[in-house]
């Protein structure tokens, strides 16, 4: 089975059960997010009211995902500051930890380890919401501008980075690679 992709706009505990449990599921809350583009409000108005019948509630006001099952508290990049800086200069990221990156357009997008000191896995996501493909264990780079590209297979409009070797221990915990 495929792993699927959501994303929300409120607190939430999401059960899509088949799709979801083999997918990833993300909440934003506080106020640091009452203010969002129209282009997110209208994703974010859109997802809502897919989900409005499985509303539950969360009991924390951090970002967070759910992949294939497993809640991972995650910083968003949602523009082009953030997503420039990503999670470069960082010694650690801690686990259950991550950072979701919100592209404008759906397109092969294209990551690189420069001055990222941690290794990491990195999952390309479609607008459908699918994954197009995954960079495992992707090492840091210290080479400056001669860091290698980590290209999605496919067209993306997120990226979701996590510590490596998670998304083969997910994989592996549900029995599919």
């Amino acid at each position: 089975m495929g792993w699927g992709f959501s994303i929300k706009e409120l607190r939430a505990s999401l059960d899509y059960g088949d799709v979801l449990a083999n997918g990833l599921a993300t909440t934003r809350t506080g106020p640091a997010h009452a203010m969002r583009t129209s282009r997110s409000a209208l994703l974010g108005l859109l997802v809502v009211l897919l989900s409005l019948p499985m509303l539950g509630c969360a009991s924390t006001d951090a970002d967070w995902v759910e992949l294939r099952g497993e809640r991972y508290v995650v910083e968003i990049a949602d523009d082009d500051a953030s997503r420039a800086q990503g999670l470069m200069f960082r010694d650690r990221l801690a686990p259950g930890h991550g950072m979701l990156f919100i592209h404008d357009v759906e397109e092969v997008q294209a990551f690189w380890m420069k001055n990222t000191r941690i290794p990491l896995d990195i999952l390309y996501f479609d607008a459908q919401l699918r994954l197009v493909s995954m960079s495992p264990r992707t090492p840091p780079c210290t080479a400056g501008n001669r860091c290698p590209l980590y290209p999605s297979a496919g067209p993306a409009q997120y990226t979701l980075e996590i510590n490596a070797g998670e998304a083969a221990r997910l994989a592996s915990s549900r029995g599919t690679s």
